[in-house]
């Protein structure tokens, strides 16, 4: 009996020593295994950027099994948004006005004013003559699109500009607020060339170049242009009558060239009922007064001249 119980005795001893070392030579591999692969990762840069990529996609797929929805930390840098208050004081108070009339969000308003003055100061174009056209033309909806495919902010037909828009990526960045701004801008200025005035040059835009009127829309965009001055100038502050604008139908497939078969064809949701004359009648309160430009606009272009 005693025989036995040392036999068992002597047979555990074995079986722990022997788990013993198993277990310190295994944690000994596991610490060296560790130490070669961080050595390689410290020595292969492209090693350690898949393995965090691997990890980074291994942790959102478990975020989205927990939450139900995927996340995106990068949603941010595609949102066409900023601050008001980053802005100048001019920008700001017309970033505020245009929100309150228009019933948009004043971030990305404060971008897209942000942008008017940054590319007009480049083309020496006044940047409230700018955000007066995406007021008249879209009502600041970037995702507008007219009856005849005038589309985003500026309501600029990318059928006749698509190559405008290469630099961009392609056409479909006619839906980008920032891209539609600035291929809208050299559109203008296309047509204030070849028009060779301000007015002029709205006509062409607007697609009723050759026709006799363009039914009041230069009289709306310098209007709203003249608002919009006397906001950046601290005189206005307050938007009291906000605007809906709406799309017309029987609109011309050309911007910057006349309208086709003699009719007046505007290209873009200029929202009136009937033409104007520019000459006499008010527009929305203000005192009738020709369709030239804002006396302060043209000082304004002169000093960027």
């Amino acid at each position: 009996m005693s025989a036995d119980m040392n036999q068992w005795r002597k047979l555990s001893t074995w079986a722990s020593r022997a788990f013993f070392k198993l277990s310190h030579n295994g944690v000994a591999l596991l610490g060296l295994a560790v130490l070669f692969i961080g050595l390689a990762l410290v020595a292969r840069p492209d090693l350690r950027q898949a393995a965090e990529g691997q990890l980074a996609e291994w942790l959102q797929q478990r975020q989205v099994q927990a939450a139900g929805i995927e996340a995106d930390p990068e949603a941010i840098e595609r949102a066409t948004a900023a601050h008001l208050h980053a802005l100048p004081r001019e920008q700001m108070q017309v970033a505020q006005w245009l929100s309150r009339k228009y019933r948009v969000a004043p971030e990305p308003l404060a971008a897209l004013v942000a942008e008017a003055y940054a590319v007009g100061a480049r083309v020496k174009l006044d940047p409230t003559l700018i955000l007066a056209i995406m007021a008249i033309e879209s009502g600041f909806n970037p995702f507008a699109q007219s009856p005849v495919g005038a589309q985003g902010l500026m309501q600029v037909m990318t059928r006749v500009h698509t190559e405008k828009f290469d630099d961009f990526g392609g056409q479909l960045a006619a839906f980008d607020p920032l891209a539609n701004l600035r291929v809208g801008v050299k559109v203008l200025q296309e047509c204030i060339a070849r028009a060779g005035s301000l007015e002029g040059g709205l006509k062409f835009y607007v697609g009723a170049a050759n026709l006799e009127t363009d039914g009041g829309y230069a009289a709306k965009v310098l209007a709203e242009h003249q608002r919009l001055l006397r906001v950046a100038q601290g005189l206005v502050t307050a938007a009291n009558h906000p605007i809906e604008p709406r799309a017309v139908e029987g609109l011309a497939d050309t911007q910057g060239q006349a309208a086709p078969g003699g009719a007046l064809g505007p290209k873009g949701p200029a929202g009136l009922e009937q033409p104007l004359n520019p000459q006499t009648t008010p527009v929305q309160g203000l005192p009738a007064t020709p369709a030239t430009p804002p006396t302060a606009t043209v000082a304004w272009l002169q000093s960027r001249s």
